[in-house]
């Protein structure tokens, strides 16, 4: 099915879509200028140069996104991937809008190569479990840009994307998927217990199957994000050749 069919046969979710997108970043904006107007900055939300970095990062994001694996302990129509990390590196560095629209460019690209084949429920389900990774992480290191609040955001991140992946599945992404593919809500358990004995119903599913996976995809994506980011920080700001400017947050204390 094409895009445009797939658009057309399902109207109705598509708006439903959209209204959680704009949710989101109505949230990030208001966030994103409460932190600006207390950290005494002015730069634009969206400047020409932010706006080059999230089309180069939402690219690098659509391609880490087609290269997603499974993993042992959950079905295989789970996956794993890093599409996430671009999203949350320019996310500390201009933002939380800027991490968010690098998550809906790139579901966007993905639609655009690939269409849906899951009626744009696996596509809300990714955005929506990627921006509340995003968006919490973001938030907190955009008041207080230090090394410590870095390391303590991607920790408040990786909670909220464990907490809300289980919960989102068990309430929505689980009995839709059921619903689009004709198939009753124990046929599906009963994939995750072929994997693991103690998957008896949804609960144990999203515990034993779901939120490992998105432990471990936030836990990493942290990681590399520690890890790289003060590297990259200076040049995403075109700051390499500028000389920091006494109390600068990205200074040599600041991730």
């Amino acid at each position: 099915m094409s895009l445009a069919q797939s658009i057309l046969g399902n109207v109705s979710f598509v708006l439903v879509c959209l209204a959680v997108t704009a949710a989101f970043i109505a949230v990030a904006v208001l966030f994103e200028r409460a932190a600006r107007r207390k950290n005494g900055g002015r730069e634009r939300i969206l400047s020409t140069r932010k706006v080059v970095v999230i089309g180069v990062f939402s690219a690098v994001s659509a391609i880490l996104f087609c290269l997603d694996f499974p993993v042992f302990f959950a079905p295989a129509f789970y996956k794993m991937d890093f599409s996430e990390l671009p999203a949350l590196i320019a996310a500390f560095a201009y933002g939380p809008v800027a991490g968010l629209l690098i998550e809906l460019v790139k579901i966007l690209v993905k639609l655009c190569i690939k269409g849906t084949s899951t009626a744009f429920v696996g596509e809300l389900a990714n955005f929506v479990i990627g921006a509340s990774f995003i968006l919490p992480a973001s938030v907190l290191y955009q008041f207080k840009k230090t090394r410590r609040m870095a390391v303590w955001s991607c920790v408040a991140g990786t909670a909220v994307i464990t907490v809300v992946g289980a919960v989102f599945n068990a309430v929505y992404l689980l009995p839709a998927f059921a619903a689009l593919y004709g198939m009753p809500m124990e046929a599906i358990i009963g994939m995750g217990s072929k994997i693991n004995s103690g998957i008896t119903d949804v609960t144990t599913f999203v515990i034993l199957a779901v939120a490992p996976l998105n432990l471990l995809k936030g836990g990493l994506d942290s990681l590399i994000t520690v890890l790289i980011y003060k590297k990259l920080s200076p040049v995403m700001k075109a700051q390499s050749a500028l000389p920091q400017a006494a109390g600068d947050p990205h200074s040599s204390s600041a991730e």
